[in-house]
């Protein structure tokens, strides 16, 4: 008994300390990766505890390079926008501009109820209140709702007549740009080079910049 207690409490310790060096999410914020890697873990540590035949250093092991392959996989697709694409996918719109894409609901086979549900959970009980609606990479559904049906905030009063039913999207992400999301804004490569010009940054010196269709745009540069 007491040897099992024992091995019950290194693993929970090794555990904890994987978890914190692979960084904090909410179980629900995982991405497929780090889903995998939680259930592997779990998988090791309930075998090595019910089993007291498998050596402790066999289940220490594995869940330490489980968690390094973990880190340097993020380190990767953190530097590499193809990783990334490769390892989480893309976010996938389901709801453009008011209108339902039910080709996009159909490839993520994602049903009516399963949309209106997650409206619901984001406080949207009219379907026709949606502007945009994104399944992001975590499965989890991300919706901006139209003008008239945003809450009421001091910047609506202030500017009446900003009001856009197309939420900022993101331009340059880590010195690189995204030429759909410029697209998608109806703004010309000859505008974004203009931005740059009168801002007198490059590509690369620009950690964050968002953009939404009236060109109202915003910077964030590199540090160091």
């Amino acid at each position: 008994m007491f040897v099992v207690f024992f091995r019950t409490l290194i693993i929970y310790f090794v555990i904890i300390v994987c978890l914190r060096i692979m960084g904090k999410r909410q179980l629900g914020e995982l991405q497929p990766s780090e889903f995998v890697i939680a259930i592997l873990i779990s998988n090791i540590a309930t075998l090595s505890i019910e089993d007291t035949d498998i050596p402790l250093i066999g289940a220490v092991v594995p869940i330490i390079t489980l968690m390094s392959a973990e880190v340097i996989l993020s380190f990767i697709t953190l530097k590499s926008g193809k990783a990334q694409v490769l390892v989480s996918g893309n976010p996938v719109v389901i709801i453009r501009n008011g209108k339902i894409d039910q080709k996009s609901m159909r490839d993520l086979r994602f049903s009516i109820e399963d949309l209106m549900s997650q409206l619901r959970i984001n406080g949207i009980f009219d379907i026709r209140d949606a502007a945009w609606a994104i399944v992001e990479t975590n499965g989890q559904l991300t919706v901006y709702p139209k003008f008239e049906a945003q809450p009421i905030t001091p910047k609506a009063i202030a500017e009446p007549e900003s009001g856009s039913d197309t939420p900022p999207m993101v331009l340059i992400s880590d010195g690189v740009l995204c030429s759909k999301a410029l697209s998608a804004c109806n703004l010309t490569k000859k505008w974004y080079e203009g931005v740059l010009k009168s801002e007198n940054l490059s590509e690369k010196e620009i950690f964050l910049m968002t953009c939404d269709p009236s060109a109202r745009y915003y910077i964030v540069k590199k540090e160091g």
